[in-house]
């Protein structure tokens, strides 16, 4: 069975970026996957060439640069002739799924979630209103239309939370078929690795993570200015809370004030580093989807975390948390000043996370479930298609629209250059 899958095509929204996001983490993890699987892997995006994007030439993957609205890529893909291809995120497969469906009908379609985009909107657009979020209002989201109609389309879905599968079967009621867990998938850590850590009293202060580009992050900081570090600097006048993040705009850095001990870093050239050197992290996320891997990321340094309940979805409940969770500015401010005295709760809130990675993010326990998956959709795709009936339809009328407004800008875009 193992022979009939060589090739995967990834598609990606934008070049990996592992130092800048969890999404670049995510990318590459997927690619070495492929890769220890002896299968060739071709990597190809729209988006603009990136100084901080991963060498995977040097992985060993070939890269095409593509153009959306364009038939180029149907010659690429077709003479590519790929065996599986994965999109990277529902707006590419909108671009590219029926085209990959025109050119290799054959082909394996995946998708790679990253997380669920129209429960990350939803959330954002109650907590602007003011509201509680609840399920419902998912119906209410036009992303959410788009990306349940991707997640149709595709013969398979990777999902990062096991949260984000509850509501798309319960909610959505997509068929468990078209759904494959698969979190973050790291090597466990050895005592060794765990003992050639900082301890508590070769670290200090405080630190927060994240991308500004993702819109969560960023309200994350503001609630950090506006609210929780005031109350932490009462308590402990001398505190720094070091911000790094990819992509800082002229509006973050306006932020920074010394002063205060709020000091905006900008980009981490190495983010582990940076978590090593600090005794709590913080991450007060008001809304976001999938799994934070700010968080997951500092549990693989030894580092304790304040969060919020939206922050620990899909790691591990509240009540096993290796630090504290709390949803109140003056509660949070508190626990993290608590977390940064107290040695013992700061060892057995490290240590639970010790505990949560290599139970919870262990590879060989999702790994080869993972490739075992693929190799039997690939055997069955047939029977599979058949079965997913709303897919095929969908996929129908995606052609039949999409294609030709594609058409359409594709024979615009020509009359311009003439």
């Amino acid at each position: 069975m193992k022979h009939s899958i060589q090739h995967i095509f990834i598609i990606g929204k934008v070049w990996p970026e592992p130092g800048s996001s969890a999404a670049g983490i995510r990318m590459i993890q997927l690619i070495r996957v492929f890769i220890e699987e002896g299968w060739k892997v071709t990597f190809a995006t729209a988006a603009g060439e990136s100084v901080y994007a991963a060498d995977l030439e040097s992985m060993g993957v070939k890269t095409a640069t593509i153009k959306i609205n364009c038939s180029s890529f149907d010659s690429l893909i077709k003479k590519s002739n790929p065996d599986v291809v994965l999109f990277d995120r529902f707006m590419t497969e909108e671009q590219f799924g029926w085209r990959v469906a025109e050119q290799c009908p054959d082909a394996l379609r995946i998708l790679d979630t990253e997380d669920l985009h129209c429960l990350r909107h939803a959330r954002q657009r109650a907590w602007n209103a003011g509201i509680e979020f609840v399920p419902p209002m998912l119906f209410e989201e036009e992303t959410a239309r788009r990306e349940i109609a991707s997640i149709y389309r595709c013969d398979l879905s990777l999902m990062i939370s096991e949260a984000e599968i509850n509501i798309l079967k319960n909610l959505f009621m997509i068929p468990a078929n078209l759904i494959h867990y698969l979190p973050y998938l790291y090597d466990p850590l050895s005592t060794e690795q765990i003992q050639t850590l900082p301890g508590f009293e070769e670290r200090n202060g405080f630190v927060s993570i994240g991308n500004f580009l993702h819109e969560p992050n960023r309200n994350a900081v503001l609630w950090l200015k506006d609210e929780i570090w005031p109350k932490i600097r009462q308590l402990l006048p001398d505190a720094e809370l070091h911000i790094y993040g990819a992509y800082p705009s002229n509006k973050e850095f306006e932020l920074h004030k010394p002063e205060d001990g709020f000091l905006i870093k900008g980009r981490a050239e190495n983010a582990y580093d940076v978590l090593k050197k600090a005794r709590v992290l913080l991450a007060p996320l008001r809304f976001g989807a999938g799994l934070k891997g700010k968080l997951v990321e500092a549990m693989r340094c030894g580092l304790p975390t304040v969060t919020t309940v939206i922050g620990t979805e899909g790691i591990s409940e509240p009540t096993d948390w290796p630090g504290k969770v709390e949803n109140d500015a003056e509660l949070m401010a508190k626990s993290a000043v608590r977390l940064h005295r107290d040695q013992s709760l700061w060892v057995h809130s490290r240590d639970c996370g010790f505990r949560i990675i290599n139970e919870r993010f262990h590879s060989s326990n999702f790994r080869n479930g993972f490739v075992e998956q693929l190799y039997r959709l690939k055997s069955t795709l047939p029977l599979h298609r058949r079965e997913n009936f709303t897919g095929a339809m969908l996929m129908h009328h995606t052609v039949a629209s999409t294609k030709y407004m594609a058409k359409w800008i594709e024979v615009k875009n020509k009359l311009k250059g003439l």
